[in-house]
Formats: C-alpha cells, structure tokens, sequence
C-alpha cells in the first residue's frame, strides 16, 4: 500500500498518452479535420502547445513519482530541510518565460496572415456582409457582376442563416452587429470572430473542401442563443453565380410572372 502514490502519480501520464494517440481515430479530439488552408496552420499551433504541455505534464508527474518510490524505500533516512536554491528559482522561471516567447513568436506568421490587412491574400473576394442579430444572421450580397459596398445598394440580395461561398478562394465578409455582442463560429473552417456593435470587422477565409458547414454563435447573446444557428456552403463558382441569380429571379418576382421569368426581366433593363 506504501508504493500506492507512486504508482497513482505515473499511472495518469500513461493514461494521457495512450489517450493522446487514440483520441483522433475515436472522434474525441476536433469536430472535423480543418477544411482551409489557415485552419490547418491554426491546427498545428494547437499541437505544437499540446505536445509541449504533454511533455511538461509527464516530465513532472514521472518526476512526483520517482521522489515518492525513493521515500518508500527509505523509511530510515531521516528528512532534511531546505530553504531551497537559487540556481534552480531561476531556472525554472526562465525555462516557461523562453517557451512562452517562442509560442509567442512562432505564431506571429499566422496571425498576421489572418489578421494585418497588408497580409490578406491578392486575389481576395468581398462575397458578403454578415449582421448579427437576436437570433439570426443576415446576410447582404452584392448583385452578380458587382462589387460589396459599404453601404447597402438597391439591387444588393439578402438572405438569412445561409452564407455561400465558392470553394478554393479566398473570401472576404464584413461582420457586424444590429444588437449585443455575437461571435462568428465556423468550427470546421477554424473561423472564430466576434461581432461587435457599432463596428465593421472584415474576416476572411478559404474553404478547400465543396460542403456545408455549420454556422454558430460562440457568445451567450440571449435566451435565444442556442437557435442562432447558419450554414456555410462552399461550391463551384458555377454553382455560387447560379444561386446569387436564382436568389435574385426570387427577390425580383413581382407575384404575376414566374420568379425566372421576373428575373429574366429585371437582367433585361439593368
């Protein structure tokens, strides 16, 4: 019962490890793999920490246990008191203050990439504007063919809780919000960016794959928060052109003809 403890201390290292290797193939680790280019470096950020925090967690636990095996074994020699050492103080002080610096700078790329204007991608594409409200997202496309302003145009589209975009290139949203704070969550495309009142935030972001993907609120907004819920198609840029028009033939049918037909019209005398 003595040798208890020690055993109890660098069983849970084990445990974490083996847990560590088969969490990905149990579903227990990301919802999904990450399906843009800047999601996948955000991924390997996150297991560039865990492997450290990992090494860290069984280096001090294999540690507690190798100092309580050595006190079992030694019931006769007698404790002694240390007031503790300095040499040791300042290593231990310095070692997490160099591991956090290189984190710190080791990410530098990323977040310059995703967050300083001058690093956005050449070729980016203003596809929408994203306005947060209690309890769903609005959404403001320009007509096809045109450009996103700033302010809202007269045949600029709408649509709710659906934000389209076209896969394998870089996109451009402007978030806002009508009320309280709300937060932009697309957990497959690593995208996380809050909304807040009385600000334009521009995000961008690229999708690798074709598919939906789901479109949360990650900030408590109200009691309606948990029904704040979007989706995010990526397609074919064929397929995107060809919902701006259909969404479009449906905002321009003025209840006589059919919605094609009001559409057709409607292209004929811009």
């Amino acid at each position: 019962m003595n040798k208890f403890w020690p055993f109890f201390f660098m069983f849970w290292p084990f445990v974490a490890v083996v847990l560590f290797f088969i969490a990905p193939s149990m579903g227990w680790w990301f919802p999904s793999e990450a399906f843009s280019p800047l999601g996948v470096q955000i991924d390997n950020l996150f297991y560039l920490i865990l492997v450290i925090v990992s090494v860290t967690f069984v280096g001090t636990h294999i540690g507690l246990g190798y100092a309580l095996w050595k006190g079992v074994d030694n019931k006769a020699e007698k404790g002694w008191f240390s007031h503790g050492s300095h040499s040791l103080e300042v290593l231990w002080s310095i070692a997490p203050a160099g591991i956090l610096m290189f984190i710190s700078l080791y990410q530098l790329d990323v977040w310059r990439t995703y967050r300083v204007k001058s690093a956005y991608p050449k070729d980016l594409y203003g596809v929408a504007e994203v306005t947060a409200r209690q309890f769903e997202w609005r959404i403001r496309y320009p007509a096809p063919g045109k450009k996103l302003q700033p302010t809202p145009q007269p045949d600029d589209l709408y649509t709710v809780n659906d934000l389209h975009v076209p896969v394998n290139q870089p996109v451009l949203i402007r978030l806002r919000s009508m009320d309280v704070q709300h937060s932009f969550f697309v957990p497959a495309l690593r995208v996380k960016q809050d909304a807040v009142p009385g600000t334009v935030i521009p995000v961008w972001f690229e999708a690798s794959k074709e598919g939906g993907f789901d479109l949360t609120c990650a900030e408590l907004c109200g009691w309606g928060h948990y029904k704040m819920r979007g989706r995010v198609f990526a397609e074919r840029k064929t397929e995107f052109e060809k919902y701006l028009n259909t969404l479009k033939a449906e905002q321009g049918f003025d209840g006589v003809n059919k919605p094609s037909e009001s559409g057709a019209e409607i292209a004929k005398t811009e």
